[in-house]
């Protein structure tokens, strides 16, 4: 069994920012899968499906961004899932607009929700899908950033990278991680 969440701040206020970005490919993913992620449990939106034979959580937290391993640590532990089938979707201010890195573990590198997540799941050894939202510019507060919207223009960029990363989560629970790094990871070295 996978869980399978995209990071986000709950509330309409933060829809279509640069912060929900892992909302916007859970939502993409559960159309994919015909998964409906409506059920409130576990401080998130759930939905449960199949991937390739393999039962999925698909999971919206609702704790707000700081706090998304109050949730996530909360469904690892009630459905007994270890880190290493645990798969996050977030974004990434070190990465181009829609630019894709997948890892397998690591820090937080500066991003709260994982920060969180790391503290909840006592690992860092879980699955990173990181959406590029690209770099803060100079002078900007990083809460304004991450807490406003893409630019006009950037819509199909990001709703391509949205897809990507859903079709990376899959390929992640069939094929394993390696094969969507060496697919998603080399596919954005290709683009730049």
């Amino acid at each position: 069994m996978y869980i399978i969440a995209g990071l986000g701040n709950p509330t309409r206020e933060y829809e279509k920012t640069r912060h929900n970005v892992g909302f916007e490919a859970i939502d993409i993913l559960a159309d994919k899968l015909n998964i409906s992620v409506t059920e409130k449990k576990h401080r998130a939106y759930c939905g449960m499906g199949m991937i390739d034979g393999e039962k999925v959580i698909l999971a919206k937290p609702q704790t707000f961004m700081n706090l998304s391993g109050e949730s996530i640590g909360a469904i690892a532990g009630f459905y007994k899932i270890e880190p290493g089938h645990v798969i996050i979707i977030c974004d990434d201010i070190n990465l181009a607009e829609g630019q894709l890195r997948i890892r397998t573990k690591g820090s937080a590198g500066g991003h709260n929700g994982l920060k969180n997540i790391i503290s909840h799941l006592g690992s860092q050894e879980f699955n990173r899908i990181r959406v590029g939202v690209g770099e803060k510019p100079s002078g900007m507060d990083l809460a304004d950033y991450v807490l406003g919207r893409f630019p006009k223009g950037q819509e199909d960029l990001m709703e391509q990278a949205y897809k990507d990363a859903a079709d990376a989560a899959i390929m992640m629970v069939k094929e394993g991680a390696d094969a969507a790094m060496n697919h998603f990871n080399r596919k954005n070295k290709e683009i730049s």
